[in-house]
């Protein structure tokens, strides 16, 4: 048994960095995500190709690419450490090794006001359940999702979705423009159109959300068929930052309505009505191909938006 042992060429720990790497194509982002150096993570894979006997990346100073042996690594090992996966999450299912955990990514672009509506309902309803919560871009929650990390994301969906991957639940999340609180409006100003904000907010600073997210994608989309050709002077991907730098009269935004209760006392800001009005929408996904555990159907059934 022992000499078995020493002759395995690698173990489980391993193999998941080699997928990392794959994955990321870069030895220095798999090892940022495994909490790993560079140089560490790249003597585990050197260990593993000089026991295997063949090279599993071919390595130059601009990309990391599989070879032939390393893609064929690549197709059997991720069926491979699911199949781990699921049989490690079984013993702990039926024999209560620890207790039942449910794994949620909440994008980094939805407030911060939004949680409790995402957790407090199933949390009454299922308080042994532990919850444990991200807070990533959309991107990589759907990888994470897809990769069997997470059991639920809430997310702006990107225009395609992986094939591995399904919506379950779908919601209107309706924005609305901002100013400091010391902005002066005209008397007996209601709101305005497209062409009446670009009057109302001339000389102004336009605080907005990053253009590269999915919010953001169609927020900029959105504002040039209005006819408002914006460059911001700050962009940042979560809306608690605009909130917060807004009510400091730093400039102006657009933000989801939804974010503005949490700040209503401690950074208050003016509500200026927009119309056409923008919406984003926001959506749980879910992996499709197995059954959802209890827990993330029952999280998905108590959502309150």
């Amino acid at each position: 048994m022992n000499e078995f042992l020493a002759l395995v060429p690698f173990d489980v720990y391993e193999l998941n960095l080699f997928l990392l790497v794959a994955e990321y194509g870069s030895f220095t982002k798999a090892g940022e995500r495994a909490g790993l150096t560079q140089s560490a993570i790249t003597r585990q894979i050197r260990g593993m190709e000089d026991r295997l006997g063949v090279a599993l990346f071919e390595r130059t100073t601009r990309h990391v690419a599989l070879t032939a042996a390393g893609k064929l690594l690549f197709a059997k090992s991720g069926p491979i450490l699911e199949q781990i996966t699921g049989t490690l999450r079984q013993l702990q299912k039926d024999f209560h090794l620890i207790p039942k955990t449910l794994r949620v990514g909440v994008s980094r672009s939805i407030g911060l006001a939004y949680l409790p509506g995402f957790f407090f309902a199933f949390q009454k309803r299922r308080p042994e359940i532990q919850i444990q919560v991200v807070h990533q871009s959309s991107g990589e929650i759907l990888r994470r999702i897809e990769a069997g990390e997470l059991d639920a994301g809430l997310l702006s969906p990107p225009p395609r979705l992986a094939r591995g991957l399904q919506i379950t639940h779908r919601f209107e999340d309706e924005f609305t423009v901002i100013a400091p609180p010391k902005f002066s409006l005209p008397p007996g100003f209601q709101g305005a159109d497209a062409k009446g904000l670009l009057k109302l907010f001339a000389g102004q600073r336009w605080l907005l959300i990053d253009r590269e997210c999915n919010t953001g994608k169609r927020l900029y989309l959105w504002l040039g068929k209005q006819g408002l050709r914006i460059e911001p002077a700050m962009e940042v991907d979560t809306f608690d930052l605009i909130v917060n730098l807004v009510s400091l009269g730093m400039g102006v935004s657009l933000v989801p309505h939804r974010v503005l209760p949490l700040y209503l006392k401690s950074r208050a800001v003016q509500r200026i009505k927009m119309t056409p009005k923008f919406s984003r929408e926001l959506v749980v996904v879910i992996r499709k191909n197995r059954k959802p555990p209890e827990q993330v159907t029952q999280f998905v059934e108590s959502i309150l938006f």
